[in-house]
């Protein structure tokens, strides 16, 4: 009996889902303009009845800005894959024709607190499915552009006459159209909830990420992505006292919304933020409650890392709102709680949003006034001192630093003249001042804070991001106004040259950030090159450990064009080459054995089912954005039946295990003279399997006494490094350090690895220090085993390498201070 009922639930639930109207997603008793386009007069189907397309997404946005004075649209940039990035402006017909005054008096008011906020609107940005495989958010968008563009009646007109809704469809347009793309092709004529078909499974990497497979909803504050810089430049130029990011969750979860879990709160969040964010939450139980849908709040989730679209507004005045709905991941699914439909959590989402708009348009001045508070309380809490930061040998990697402060409107200086502190040497033209004084300065702090004590050991992301470690730069703070020099308005990147025709060679230090993007271009120009394994000194001039050398003789160019194409390639990539007269140095001579041919490479990346898609997208993202380096990605479906021999390196992103015949072939290879390059639990897998002899500390647990079953989770929960930064001392004469200028680095670390060091000092070029806790959160028992132990380990194997290291140097794009140490294992593997 109980599967004839199963089997007519599933049947009215596919018949439901078939033929469901516009109808079930829009308010009773309210009437709509005849003349405003429906979504499925344009799109072709129903809203819920396929998974919308980006593009169809656009048409329909660009349908409703054409015949709606209510609406119109911009588009403010491309996705990597070249799809646009619009941005729908909806408020009523009168403040369009006044839309910048609003604009100006609304960011006024965060200036001067003398400002009258009483005839304001209010300002709502409302975000949808930064993951593209969370899709209910971006087909609610459809029925809620269309509501707010055609709906008629007092209701709606005092909304708009109130309220200036930044409206982005589609936070992750490349996403989203994988994610239908799979969802579309795998819809049955009949839809089956059986979470066993393959609608509900879709392939590797999935359509949560971008193009290059980056969770982009850990971007906003970093900055890294075309789509993070198109949201974070509108952000900042409307200053939004409301952002709503529409995500979903497991299918068997319901309907979340914030605030999240009260101790996991970032302490630089004011508390008053978290009480409107309760005051909101009233608003959406109510919208809730009246369509009998069930909800939870401050269960889950939490407002600490920064770089997310429901707490990045958290430190700049505004008020991040996370939902979160049960996905049916498809067409329908069954669940613990029926079976859920595509049509329903749409609705979910569409009855979120406009409860959203309610509080905003009733609890207008108090939200407008909290922002205005926000912002006279950050100058007023800015000390008349200032923060310094640079590296005098790399000028690229501090301007990327200084980049990311630019696109979030943060005020610096140029460095009025050298000068040093605590043993770091901060050079004119090659460090920035960076004023406390300013209007964000709460921002200013939360880029830079170093926190090692917490409420909560349980974080949902990230503990720590300090972006001076990330970008290992020298970085000194309580520093004199008096350093400042002029501000800065424009980044001028350092000008490339190169410095007299030799008959010689060449030379140039390996320290600045682009110097492996100029050895790549020079090595697939058929050159020869070579690197220094000492330290020299050539005519006055001293050169470190990792010198490229390009010799004059012996190359395929005449010294005319070897003069010219290395003049192109030092302009390109902003370095200094410096054309030698004699080969004869103090220590080692330009001919000397220790300097070492660098050989091109052919770079190979496993990437597919066993690999983890964010880490391998990394590295991708290093090599073909940032250095112009081709990469081959090998899928671990095939990998195992092509000729490796081709390739000189190949990467293994963090994996938990391979295919045996793949790691046959793959040993074969390495015997024979490849570089195999392990990061995270490959670490694991490669110690396994016999590619390196390494011995692990054995991870503990904190003894905490009498834990209650209802809280099990978090003595294990709190054992997880979720992400923190450690020190560690470097060998700089190791060729994995080639290029760094300091004895420590600053490491992020998100595992539990713990390799322990070699009894031979020298195998140790990286070794966590005595007291390696820089920013973020470890137990008392982590810290211990990680204590003095190594992040990373060449060894040999026959003829090449295998070296792997124990966490990810490539993070989330902008840990730019260990991208060096990648670029070291590619192209001096072999040396080590």
């Amino acid at each position: 009996m109980k599967k004839i009922l199963a089997s007519l639930l599933f049947l009215s639930i596919s018949i439901q889902a078939q033929n469901i109207d516009l109808n079930y997603y829009l308010p009773k008793e309210v009437t709509y303009n005849q003349n405003i386009p429906t979504p499925k007069s344009v799109i072709g189907h129903e809203v819920g009845e396929w998974h919308i397309t980006h593009d169809k997404l656009v048409e329909y946005m660009k349908a409703l800005a054409a015949s709606s004075d209510r609406v119109s649209i911009e588009n403010r940039g491309e996705t990597y894959e070249g799809r646009p990035l619009p941005l729908l402006t909806i408020t009523s017909p009168e403040n369009h024709q006044k839309l910048e005054a609003i604009r100006k008096n609304h960011i006024k008011a965060t200036d001067d607190s003398s400002v009258n906020l009483n005839g304001q609107p209010i300002v709502v940005y409302q975000g949808f499915s930064i993951h593209g495989n969370e899709a209910s958010g971006s087909n609610a968008a459809l029925a809620v552009a269309y509501y707010l563009a055609a709906a008629q009646g007092n209701k709606v007109d005092e909304l708009l006459k109130n309220t200036v809704i930044l409206f982005d469809p589609s936070l992750n347009p490349d996403g989203l159209q994988r994610f239908a793309y799979w969802a579309n092709t795998n819809k049955a004529n009949n839809i089956n909830p059986d979470p066993n078909d393959r609608e509900y499974h879709e392939v590797w990497p999935g359509g949560r990420t971008n193009h290059y497979w980056f969770d982009m909803n850990r971007d906003w504050l970093p900055v890294q992505l075309p789509e993070s810089k198109a949201r974070i430049k509108t952000f900042h130029h409307w200053l939004p006292n409301i952002l709503t990011d529409h995500h979903e969750m497991g299918t068997n979860s319901t309907f979340f919304f914030q605030p999240g879990i009260p101790s996991r709160t970032n302490p630089l969040t004011p508390q008053m933020n978290q009480d409107l964010t309760k005051e909101i939450a009233t608003y959406h139980a109510k919208a809730f409650d009246r369509i009998g849908s069930t909800y939870y709040s401050e269960e889950s989730f939490d407002d600490f890392y920064y770089g997310k679209g429901s707490t990045f507004p958290d430190i700049n005045g505004s008020i991040g709102i996370l939902f979160e709905q049960g996905s049916s991941r498809g067409h329908a699914q069954e669940s613990d709680n029926g079976v859920l439909t595509f049509p329903f959590t749409i609705r979910n989402q569409f009855i979120a949003a406009l409860s959203t708009l309610e509080a905003a348009k009733n609890m207008r001045v108090k939200i407008k006034k909290y922002q205005q508070d926000f912002y006279k309380n950050s100058r007023n809490s800015g000390v008349n001192k200032a923060l310094v930061f640079g590296d005098e040998k790399d000028a690229a990697k501090t301007n990327h630093l200084a980049e990311v402060l630019q696109r979030h409107q943060i005020k610096f200086h140029e460095l009025k003249e050298d000068f040093s502190s605590n043993g770091k040497n901060f050079k004119k033209g090659y460090s920035y001042v960076v004023p406390m004084n300013q209007k964000n300065h709460r921002l200013v702090k939360a880029m830079f804070d170093v926190r090692t004590s917490f409420k909560d050991s349980l974080f949902y992301d990230v503990s720590a991001w300090t972006f001076n470690h990330a970008f290992g730069v020298d970085y000194a703070e309580n520093v004199s106004l008096s350093r400042a020099g002029v501000e800065v308005t424009k980044l001028k990147s350092k000008q490339g040259s190169i410095q007299q025709k030799s008959g010689v060679g060449y030379l140039f230090p390996w320290n600045e950030y682009n110097t492996p993007k100029a050895l790549n271009s020079i090595l697939e120009k058929g050159l020869r090159a070579k690197v220094a394994m000492k330290n020299f000194v050539n005519d006055g001039n001293s050169y470190e450990y990792g010198t490229i050398f390009i010799p004059a003789q012996n190359q395929k160019l005449n010294s005319n064009e070897l003069f010219d194409f290395l003049g192109k390639v030092a302009n390109e990539n902003h370095i200094e080459i410096k054309g030698v007269f004699t080969g004869l140095n103090e220590g080692i001579d330009l001919g000397s054995r220790n300097f070492e041919a660098v050989k091109p490479q052919k770079i190979a990346m496993l990437v597919g089912n066993g690999i983890t898609s964010y880490d391998a997208g990394e590295i991708w993202h290093l090599l073909d954005q940032r250095y112009d380096m081709k990469i081959t990605k090998l899928d671990t479906n095939y990998a195992s039946r092509i000729n490796l021999s081709k390739y000189t390196t190949i990467i293994v992103p963090n994996s938990n295990s391979l295919d045996k015949n793949l790691e046959e072939k793959l040993k074969t290879w390495v015997r024979n003279g490849g570089v195999l390059i392990g990061y995270r639990n490959a670490v694991n897998w490669l110690s396994n399997k016999g590619f390196v002899n390494v011995k692990f500390n054995k991870v503990k647990i904190d003894s905490v006494q009498n834990v209650s079953f209802e809280n099990r989770s978090l003595q294990s929960g709190a054992q997880v490094i979720g992400g923190a930064v450690f020190e560690a001392k470097i060998d700089r004469s190791h060729p994995i350090n080639f290029g760094y200028k300091n004895d420590k680095i600053a490491l992020f670390r998100n595992t539990r690895q713990f390799i322990q060091a070699d009894k031979k000092s020298y195998n140790n070029p990286i070794q966590y220090t005595n007291n390696p806790l820089l920013s973020g959160y470890i137990s008392k028992e982590n810290l211990k085993e990680l204590k003095n132990t190594v992040p990373f380990v060449a060894q040999r194997m026959g003829s090449g390498r295998v070296v792997v290291f124990t966490d990810n140097t490539n993070f989330r794009a902008f840990w730019y201070g260990t991208n060096k140490l990648s670029m070291n294992a590619i192209f001096f593997g072999k040396m080590m």
